[in-house]
């Protein structure tokens, strides 16, 4: 999904927190966010999913303004993830339950990447009583499993230990080289964003600095 920001302004008051003339984001590519705190990163992460729409300018998704079918095939990944008190299958599994995939190949799907994330210990389990890496992990899952065609992490790997951080990294290009999805991670992490990103975008104060 190719993604154009055109004269996207946003403001708290009167801060101005973005201020981007052009930006394009290629299809098919893992496009990476970064900057010091405060700079609009995940203001602008909000703003594209559909979360924040007090803002003047305009996106486009392949050429259209947000719509529901957009809506349908993108995802956010949170860095603090809000899971149901439910077992882990459970909330892997809900996004293809909400798409009335059969059961059958719900619990293909929900298997196959609890194994690729290395969790199965833990898939019986009440989700909301995890620890913070095993929640991420267990909420990147859930946002890849119904393949999403626009996958959005706001620091998916934040204070996660660094065994954890390799599974979710190896996941995330493997979930981009199979699906061919674009993938937008806001991160802090410049080691990250070299491991991952195939372009990157950097903000200070609200504007696009370099890329």
């Amino acid at each position: 999904m190719k993604l154009q920001i055109d004269n996207l302004s946003k403001s708290y008051g009167d801060r101005k927190v973005l201020d981007i003339d052009a930006l394009t984001i290629k299809s098919g590519l893992i496009t990476g966010i970064t900057g010091p705190n405060g700079c609009g990163k995940s203001t602008l992460l909000n703003i594209i999913s559909g979360l924040d729409d007090e803002f003047s300018g305009r996106i486009t998704y392949n050429n259209q303004s947000l719509n529901s079918k957009i809506t349908e095939n993108m995802t956010y990944v949170f860095q603090k993830p809000y899971l149901f008190k439910r077992s882990v299958y459970e909330n892997i599994a809900y996004p293809l339950k909400l798409r009335k995939i059969s059961l059958k190949e719900i619990d293909k799907r929900v298997v196959s990447i609890i194994k690729a994330f290395e969790i199965e210990d833990l898939k019986d389990k009440r989700a909301d009583r995890l620890s913070g890496g095993e929640s991420q992990k267990v909420a990147l899952a859930r946002g890849m499993v119904f393949e999403p065609d626009l996958l959005l992490l706001d620091e998916p790997t934040s204070n996660i230990d660094p065994d954890s951080i390799g599974i979710m990294e190896r996941e995330i290009l493997n979930f981009n080289k199979n699906r061919n999805s674009t993938i937008i991670i806001v991160t802090h992490s410049i080691g990250q964003s070299e491991r991952l990103c195939d372009d990157v975008i950097y903000l200070e104060q609200g504007r696009v600095v370099y890329r």
